[in-house]
């Protein structure tokens, strides 16, 4: 078995010499052909324990591929990368961090096309396929990113994976995405380190979503927030999409739901269990409007009281799950 592994590791050519020989049948414009080599070479690689080099035919495949356009291509051979990552136990550190951002860059933003006419069968038939593509790029990004965090979380990061990649993540589910799902975008930006961009997302959400949403965007970011014990950053965000509202001069929804918000996070600022269970209480029927808001309420009890859950093997990193942000 060890000679075995050995006679493998022999065989196999400096993984520089591969690279050159696949971008030339990428070149030459063979995507596909190209891919199947970069699949098999780097498995070669990773099974003769060459992960460095099955990383870097991974990488240069992966941007090539997205550069030349070919993004179920480059989104594949990324997500092998993050994939690999984990499998060689490769740590947490500011290099790798690097290499994940190379690839993600590559990932096109496009914006889909202005001014059509929809009664044209020509026009709607364009329309089509751009929110196909769109659709495609961020499904590709999000599985390879999606894979970088949980990489990231097992080799060194936060428990929950890097903040840089969870905002690099939301940020591009939400400027790709032909329609967006606010809610799943929420999950990675609570989990990353940037507010304030986080509020610019919910702004611009309020000024294009159906009436009755922006409040309920605005209630689930903030309680997303203090699920995970961070008071300091659901206040931020609040503070920031009250001032973003009154810049671009956008009525902030003064409902049930943001006056119980705003009164919990006053409540969560000392020592105060009877109020916030009479907060619960009094805007129930603001809370039952998602169903999600009284897992999460339970949660923000245990963190911030010391409450025991109903049911101590749920949590908050099963809700994600739940909620797909895994």
């Amino acid at each position: 078995m060890f000679r075995e592994r050995v006679r493998r590791v022999i065989q196999q050519p400096p993984a520089q010499e591969n690279i050159d020989k696949l971008e030339k049948v990428v070149k030459e414009g063979n995507y596909y052909g190209a891919q199947q080599m970069y699949k098999s070479t780097s498995a070669r690689y990773a099974s003769a324990e060459r992960y460095t080099d099955a990383l870097n035919v991974l990488q240069s495949g992966s941007c090539l591929q997205l550069d030349k356009g070919q993004i179920t291509c480059g989104a594949e051979l990324s997500l092998l990368f993050a994939e690999t990552l984990a499998k060689a136990n490769v740590p947490y550190d500011e290099d790798t961090l690097d290499r994940v951002r190379k690839i993600f860059k590559k990932f096109p933003r496009l914006s889909l096309p202005q001014h059509l006419e929809l009664a044209d069968d020509d026009d709607l038939q364009k329309l089509s396929e751009a929110i196909a593509a769109a659709k495609t790029r961020v499904e590709g990004c999000a599985s390879f990113m999606k894979a970088a965090i949980k990489w990231s979380a097992e080799f060194g990061a936060h428990r929950y994976g890097s903040p840089e990649l969870h905002d690099m993540l939301a940020d591009y589910m939400y400027s790709e995405s032909p329609e967006v799902d606010i809610s799943k975008v929420s999950l990675h930006f609570v989990r990353g380190r940037n507010p304030k961009k986080f509020a610019s997302a919910l702004v611009n959400f309020m000024g294009k979503c159906y009436p009755g949403e922006d409040d309920l965007a605005i209630g689930r970011a903030i309680l997303m927030y203090l699920s995970l014990g961070n008071l300091r950053d659901a206040n931020k965000l609040m503070d920031e999409v009250k001032m973003e509202v009154e810049l671009k001069n956008i009525n902030f929804p003064n409902s049930e739901l943001t006056q119980f918000v705003n009164y919990l996070l006053l409540t969560l600022q000392r020592d105060a269990l009877p109020l916030f269970n009479m907060l619960r209480q009094t805007y129930k029927s603001s809370i039952d409007r998602e169903s999600t808001f009284n897992e999460l309420l339970d949660e923000i009890a245990a963190k911030f009281y010391n409450v025991r859950r109903r049911n101590p093997l749920e949590g908050i990193g099963d809700f994600f799950k739940m909620m797909g942000g895994e």
